[in-house]
């Protein structure tokens, strides 16, 4: 089964990111920094440095059931108890997986992304076929990306926009009781908040 939840108008892109890419051609312009160090330092913000945040978030909820609640009910407020937040996180809405439905995140429109907690959106989430497929075969598509549901799991597609971006919260994997905050956040990968993967035990 699978549901589309949909809650979207296109906008043009933040004034953040029109500045930053302002700033990288100019860089590049005037080789002052070259193209493959910029790509290095996307690439940190993307896969590690903005991901980081939102691990963090995810090991709280995962330890602390007040904060899960708090989460799960107004995600802004809630990472902002962590110190998280800003313009791209105004109406930040956490959808929490459970042994019978799994969320996953797309913006059909543009590339609407949570960066307060998941830094830069990859490149594959902005890409046509990511936005268009996500919507129509959701199971197909996570198959792709190596992870197989069983066919009684509901898929939830949820659609960001500028209104509403969202963060999958994945169930906590089994084996890692005891662990601490610091070692469950480092479980959670960028790819498990946005629904395309979930966390194993052991394989930070």
């Amino acid at each position: 089964m699978t549901e589309h939840r949909h809650d979207h108008h296109p906008r043009p892109d933040s004034r953040l990111a029109l500045r930053a890419r302002a700033l990288e051609a100019l860089l590049a312009e005037k080789g002052l920094v070259a193209a493959d160090a910029i790509d290095a330092v996307v690439e940190l913000y993307e896969r590690d440095v903005g991901p980081q945040n939102g691990a963090k978030v995810v090991a709280r909820a995962w330890t602390d059931p007040g904060f899960r609640e708090r989460l799960l009910e107004d995600g802004t407020k809630a990472i902002a108890e962590l110190g998280f937040g800003g313009a791209e996180a105004d109406n930040l809405v956490a959808v929490a997986n459970t042994p019978t439905v799994h969320n996953v995140v797309v913006c059909t429109l543009c590339s609407c992304y949570p960066w307060p907690v998941l830094g830069l959106p990859p490149t594959w989430y902005k890409s046509p076929p990511y936005r268009a497929r996500m919507v129509a075969e959701p199971r197909a598509v996570l198959r792709e990306f190596g992870l197989e549901l069983p066919d009684e799991v509901e898929i939830r597609v949820w659609d960001s926009s500028a209104e509403v971006r969202y963060l999958v919260v994945p169930m906590r994997p089994a084996g890692t009781d005891g662990l601490t905050e610091e070692v469950l956040s480092a479980l959670v990968t960028r790819d498990c908040m946005i629904g395309t993967a979930v966390p194993q035990a052991g394989s930070p």
